[in-house]
């Protein structure tokens, strides 16, 4: 390994294209964690509308184990026919599955999961950055996309056929599967994890043996990230599944999914990166309240545990939460909180920052939300006042404080000149009097 030169050391722009060097690599070798060391050449078998009734099936079975090879991508030159043949293959399969009835039979489930789990199932490549930035750097994709994508789009085809029976799915896609499965999730790759996110959206809905166990790891997973890693990929897509799960939830709520609430979700607000997910988050709570009431105290005052001191692009997000959970507040719950709520919106009010005080002042714009302060004026308003009088007469821009002062000053100066005009000027009734002493002396 050669050492960094001091230049190197020194200048930032190097450094950064050091790092852009070291992710192409990487991208470039995402895909040879996994790859076969002696890869047959494929040969093109016939296509399956050409082939009779009474061979269809068999030709189905020979495709499916013919695109369990996996090609190396790191080399991009080599075994290109092959690599053309089992694309070919894979959208022929796609094809197949999505317009003909009767095709997925039992004795397929095997061949079709076999091909699935060869593809998709892979160890991701460690991160070689670990100051790595979502919302800075570029991910990492995936060079085996152009076969994988097609292995997903298999993958969900083959879940929504209307031939497609769980009760012998369940053989296959059991408890280690999904576990797999969920591991994919911290793929760098945006485009895997949207097809991730589907494909268990209908595992859950199709496999009802399944649904506590892939609720329980998605537990696992957001413990260890808030309280071990602080680094997972997938945050933002696992929580949009949950806010449909949530959705879903029967009444009355059980101990577990209120736990869940309390304990995970509210904690992930401390998170460094919650604005990779803050809306997914954000969408999760509210589900909660609106499916209990009850929960709008905790919640709040969980909020207002963990609010933001020092990060004002955090407590944007916040306050936006904040108004969103008000929102869909039951007039009752609102009593409840209303004086610890309203003591940080005094304080953000007159922040500082004026994004944070811009963001707070627009609660008086939601019609809702001024008639549940209107209903309880005597109690807030006393919390609000110092604070709004305060912004009323200042301006939290140092230049705008500066042209007050400059105005303030000319003002003065320019009464001051009036009142020496004034005095050094006679009065009307003074000048009418020596006028008429001076025309009597004529």
């Amino acid at each position: 390994m050669s050492a960094v030169s001091a230049a190197e050391k020194v200048d930032g722009f190097t450094r950064k294209s050091i790092r852009k060097a070291q992710r192409e690599r990487r991208s470039l070798n995402s895909s040879q964690f996994r790859s076969q060391e002696n890869v047959v050449d494929l040969m093109p078998l016939p296509q399956l509308k050409d082939a009779s009734s009474n061979e269809q099936q068999e030709l189905f079975c020979q495709k499916l184990q013919q695109c369990c090879t996996v090609f190396d991508f790191f080399d991009s030159v080599s075994d290109l026919k092959s690599k053309e043949i089992k694309r070919a293959t894979l959208n022929e399969l796609i094809d197949y599955v999505s317009t003909r009835r009767g095709v997925i039979v039992e004795t397929t489930y095997s061949d079709i999961v076999n091909m699935i789990c060869s593809n998709i199932f892979r160890t991701l490549p460690p991160s070689d950055n670990p100051d790595f930035d979502p919302e800075e750097d570029e991910p990492t994709l995936e060079t085996s996309w152009p076969h994988i994508q097609l292995v997903y789009e298999f993958f969900l085809r083959f879940l929504e056929s209307q031939d497609f029976q769980p009760s012998i799915a369940k053989r296959y896609i059991d408890q280690k599967f999904v576990q797999q499965l969920l591991d994919l999730f911290d793929s760098e790759d945006p485009r895997e994890r949207e097809f991730l996110k589907t494909v268990l959206h209908r595992i859950y809905g199709k496999f009802l043996g399944l649904r506590a166990f892939i609720r329980k790891q998605i537990n696992n997973i957001f413990l260890r990230f808030i309280y071990e890693t602080e680094h997972f990929n997938g945050v933002a897509e696992l929580l949009e599944i949950l806010g449909s799960i949530i959705n879903g939830f029967a009444l009355p709520l059980k101990a577990e999914h209120k736990q869940f609430l309390m304990k995970i979700l509210i904690p992930m607000h401390t998170s460094k990166g919650l604005a990779l997910f803050h809306a997914q988050l954000a969408y999760c709570v509210v589900q909660f309240l609106e499916k209990d009431a009850t929960l709008t105290e905790p919640v709040v005052r969980g909020l207002l545990k963990f609010w933001p001191k020092t990060c004002s692009q955090k407590e944007v997000m916040f306050l936006g939460e904040t108004e969103e959970i008000m929102d869909a507040m039951e007039p009752t719950q609102f009593k409840k909180i209303q004086e610890p709520l309203f003591r940080q919106i005094s304080k953000c009010v007159s922040s500082p920052h004026f994004q944070v005080a811009e963001r707070s002042l627009y609660f008086w714009n939601n019609d809702y939300i001024l008639s549940l302060i209107e209903e309880n004026i005597d109690k807030i308003l006393p919390i609000m006042f110092g604070s709004l009088y305060k912004i009323s007469k200042e301006h939290w821009n140092p230049e705008k404080k500066k042209d007050l002062e400059r105005e303030e000053l000319w003002r003065k100066l320019d009464d001051l000149k009036l009142k020496k005009a004034l005095a050094g000027k006679p009065s009307g009734l003074q000048s009418m009097k020596s006028a008429q002493k001076n025309a009597s002396a004529k």
